[in-house]
């Protein structure tokens, strides 16, 4: 306790390495609750993105309060931005990690891949199937809308019967009166959107 009250007593210690280090992880903090906004407001869930603004403020307050106090300090800069990347990094890895919301995946057979079909249809994805005209004959559209945290099942299918297909995928906002699998995992983060979306 002594050895910390004289490092932050010293004035010089405070100014190039304690204040540094406070403003490096205060920008973590609200950038990486500034990026998860973002993505819940993305994902519709309108009464969470704004509890996490208020946090996310009142952090960026107190970091940039501290940087006007110490103009002189061109070290703070190197913090706040090291920090503004670090929290950007740091809230995708998190959005990939508790997987929110809902994707459309459309895949392009160049040839008949009924195997392929036939996986999905028994892995319970809800498909549409469309026969279309590509830029070398004929080709099969797939549609499917499917929970994020089941994309890297969808995808790793594809690539095991039909690695050569081309897909895209996009968020969706919303969607409703479609065909999903039954999913027994559920998460924190899960069970508290569904909540929220309980009470719209």
């Amino acid at each position: 306790m002594g050895f910390f009250s004289s490092l932050t007593s010293d004035p010089w210690i405070f100014t190039w390495v304690i204040l540094p280090v406070l403003i490096f992880f205060a920008r973590i903090m609200d950038q990486t609750i500034g990026t998860m906004r973002l993505i819940f407001l993305s994902k519709g869930m309108k009464y969470v993105a704004p509890f996490l603004g208020f946090f996310e403020v009142i952090i960026w307050l107190l970091a940039v309060g501290q940087i006007m106090q110490h103009l002189d300090n061109w070290l703070s800069y190197v913090a706040y931005g090291a920090g503004f990347a670090t929290g950007n990094f740091i809230g995708m890895l998190l959005e990939e990690k508790i997987s929110l919301g809902t994707v459309i995946i459309r895949v392009i057979l160049s040839r008949q891949s009924p195997e392929l079909i036939n996986e999905l249809k028994s892995q319970d994805f809800g498909l549409t199937l469309v026969d279309a005209e590509g830029a070398k004959g004929s080709v099969k559209l797939i549609f499917s809308i499917i929970r994020r945290s089941e994309l890297p099942n969808f995808i790793d299918t594809i690539h095991q019967y039909n690695p050569n297909a081309f897909y895209t995928i996009e968020d969706v906002k919303s969607a409703n009166e479609g065909i999903f699998r039954r999913s027994n995992s559920r998460t924190v983060f899960s069970s508290f959107a569904s909540r929220l979306k309980k009470t719209k």
